[in-house]
């Protein structure tokens, strides 16, 4: 396990922590596009969890808007990062971004059809997983979130897998 910490100070701190993981990410799929990378993201109601996940579906290459799903459960995006031609295809970035905010139970999300979306190669971000109690697959990284009284934002990244740890690295 791998952790590393800083202070947002600044939307612009955001967006900058978010480019450099969006690089790290970038480089993984680079090596292994079949990779299903999980990412939990906790911190309380308005601790940035959603504006974090704009700014890195922005880094990752994602041109139109970010909605959040708190009400939908979950929000696909298809993004090419960078064009990686193969057998003459472009490769592209399969995105979830899941919010299960409004979960009434554990299972709701598997109930919901998702199962396969966590096992798919690509990207699932999950705000708020601490709501499907332990229904949810091994978490590759853990982005916590917390608004500080003086209206800066800690944030901490957790590593739980190699690939987590190649991200932090």
């Amino acid at each position: 396990m791998k952790e590393k910490s800083q202070i947002l100070h600044s939307e612009a701190d955001t967006e900058k922590l978010t480019a450099q993981l969006a690089g790290k990410i970038k480089e993984l799929f680079n090596q292994n596009n079949q990779y299903a990378l999980k990412i939990s993201l906790e911190g309380n109601l308005g601790a940035g969890k959603t504006t974090l996940t704009r700014y890195l579906l922005k880094a990752l290459g994602h041109m139109g808007k970010v909605k959040s799903p708190t009400y939908t459960l979950c929000e696909p995006y298809e993004i090419t990062p960078s064009p990686v031609i193969t057998d003459q295809q472009v490769q592209t970035l399969q995105v979830h971004h899941f919010d299960l905010y409004r979960m009434n139970y554990p299972e709701e999300w598997i109930d919901a059809g998702f199962r396969d979306t966590l096992s798919q190669a690509g990207i699932c971000l999950i705000e708020w997983a601490e709501k499907a109690g332990t229904t949810l697959p091994p978490f590759d990284l853990i982005i916590q979130l917390q608004m500080n009284d003086d209206e800066t934002r800690s944030v901490e990244l957790i590593s739980l897998s190699k690939e987590g740890q190649d991200l932090l690295a």
